[in-house]
């Protein structure tokens, strides 16, 4: 109140409880303003002279390069707009509060050890919420807590930071384009565990994040954007998720895909696994797992959030989202719909036969057995439910290919014969093992697949249907309940036609859902 003149200080007074107070704006020649949560008031009938705006300037002292300021071991801005000539002709008086207990609805992810990254519209409480991660992680989870500072706004101006970031340490930032090179600092000279930053906004900021990241430091900032999509589509700051590249596909994979030849893709791992979206702090959108996000939007799905909001008794509320972009355009809360293909954990999972084209079959056994994996590894198609090979081979269309997609049997293709695609591919098929340790028994090699395959193709067959019928204008249709590996095969196939699909219902009755994809 001290650093307004006279006249507005006592205006101030008179609109009474001030807990809403957000800030007061000084614009010369226009008449002072108080702008609270829910209202607008005029503070005083004259206008706002020059030497109003230099009275507040002498007793604030000096702006930065970023034209903000503020007052020692508080939370308050004053931000100065200038004109042409470099003079001040506005201010806008931003009152900041300390306030606790606005992270509970993203505790967990908080000490979970994982980047998170914070994403709202301004006003919102990013930087609120940031401070408390900051007390919370130094105080209660007793980590070595270093906030990177750029403007003061997170632990307040002056030497001594606010008691609000508790025992986290602060390094304040000369000037803003240094932010990055200050971030570096803190992990080679201080050896935090975790690093706070507030406002990340330029390429060199995004690859000191991804540096900091890499030497296995938490990450918890603030970006720019309301959503994952906006961040996306932002050039300086899409490394942060991973980034994206233009990728030219080839003949056979682009008729595969059903898509042009060539496709944007997510070009790395992102820095960030986790992103918040902020609504308020109550009220969030969270995307647990930044890269398969991405992959899916870049894809055409429509990324739906994990909701979470506080409930009436104070406890945190929880609806699982989904990136299935036929789940409709109702941004709502809508029917849990969990994307698949999914590995479901069952008590006696179905051998699947697989003969290996072009891959050794010691290596796919060997692999096979380090994972626990329901497959058995057989030498003739007539045997096998699946047929794997590799890109090279594929394109080639070798007559065991032709002879299996004749069959209507399902072909995988693995990008290239390394243990770490064949692992990719095997993981689908990983036993899950319950408190007794039963494991199935293969069945033996040389039967034939008899009523089992033929079910499969029966099932494929529905599938292929109901993609016509979708194609042709139907909005959804449902299938038959599946098994869970019959499911991932009819996601598959909905996949490679540009289809939505969707995993609904419980065991034995759970089935697929096929959807338009919203353009």
């Amino acid at each position: 109140m001290a650093t307004m003149p006279g006249r507005l200080q006592d205006s101030l007074r008179a609109e009474g409880e001030l807990f809403d107070l957000l800030e007061v704006v000084m614009d010369l020649g226009r008449e002072p303003e108080a702008r609270f949560h829910s209202r607008q008031a005029i503070l005083d009938a004259g206008e706002v002279t020059r030497d109003d705006i230099q009275w507040v300037i002498d007793r604030v002292g000096s702006f930065g390069d970023d034209n903000r300021a503020g007052i020692e071991r508080t939370l308050h801005r004053i931000s100065v707009i200038r004109n042409r000539l470099g003079e001040p002709v506005g201010l806008t008086l931003r009152f900041g509060r300390a306030v606790f207990g606005t992270i509970k609805v993203i505790e967990d992810l908080v000490f979970s050890g994982e980047s998170i990254l914070l994403m709202g519209r301004p006003g919102v409480g990013k930087t609120t919420m940031l401070r408390e991660v900051a007390r919370v992680l130094a105080d209660d989870a007793h980590k070595r807590v270093v906030v990177v500072d750029t403007s003061n706004e997170i632990a307040g101006d002056g030497d001594v930071p606010h008691p609000a970031i508790g025992r986290a340490r602060r390094m304040q930032v000369p000037s803003t384009p240094e932010q990055h090179q200050v971030m570096i600092e803190a992990v080679e000279n201080h050896m935090p565990q975790v690093i706070i930053i507030d406002e990340m906004s330029t390429v060199d900021e995004a690859l000191a994040a991804r540096t900091i990241a890499e030497r296995g430091v938490q990450l918890i900032a603030t970006a720019h954007g309301n959503t994952l999509e906006n961040l996306i589509s932002n050039p300086s700051l899409s490394d942060l998720i991973g980034g994206t590249q233009a990728v030219t596909l080839g003949d056979v994979e682009a008729r595969r895909r059903r898509s042009q030849k060539t496709v944007i893709e997510r070009k790395q791992r992102p820095t960030f696994n986790v992103i918040v979206e902020i609504n308020d702090w109550n009220n969030v959108g969270v995307h647990r797992n930044t890269a398969a996000v991405v992959d899916d939007i870049l894809r055409g799905y429509a990324a739906r959030p994990e909701l979470r909001w506080l409930g009436n008794d104070g406890g945190v509320q929880q609806e699982q989202g989904n990136y299935d972009a036929g789940a409709g355009g109702d941004n709502g809360r809508q029917e849990n719909l969990p994307l698949e293909p999914e590995p479901e954990p069952q008590r006696e999972p179905e051998i699947t036969r697989v003969v290996a084209f072009g891959i050794p079959r010691p290596l796919m056994e060997e692999e096979a057995n380090r994972l626990n994996a329901a497959v058995e590894m057989v030498k003739d198609l007539d045997d096998a439910d699946m047929l794997v090979t590799t890109k090279s081979h594929y394109s080639r269309r070798p007559r065991a290919v032709r002879t299996a997609e004749e069959n209507g049997m399902t072909v995988y293709v693995l990008r290239k014969q390394s243990r770490e695609q064949i692992r990719e591919f095997l993981r689908g098929f990983t036993r899950s093992i319950d408190a007794e340790d039963e494991t199935p028994v293969p069945r033996s090699r040389g039967t034939r697949r008899g009523a089992h395959q033929n079910g499969q193709r029966t099932a494929l067959q529905e599938t292929e249907v109901a993609i016509r019928r979708i194609e042709a204008g139907e909005g959804s249709v449902e299938l038959a309940p599946q098994t869970a590996f019959v499911r991932r095969l009819q996601h598959s196939l909905a996949t490679r036609s540009s289809v939505g699909s969707s995993s609904v219902g419980s065991d034995p009755e759970r089935r697929v859902v096929l959807r338009r994809r919203r353009r």
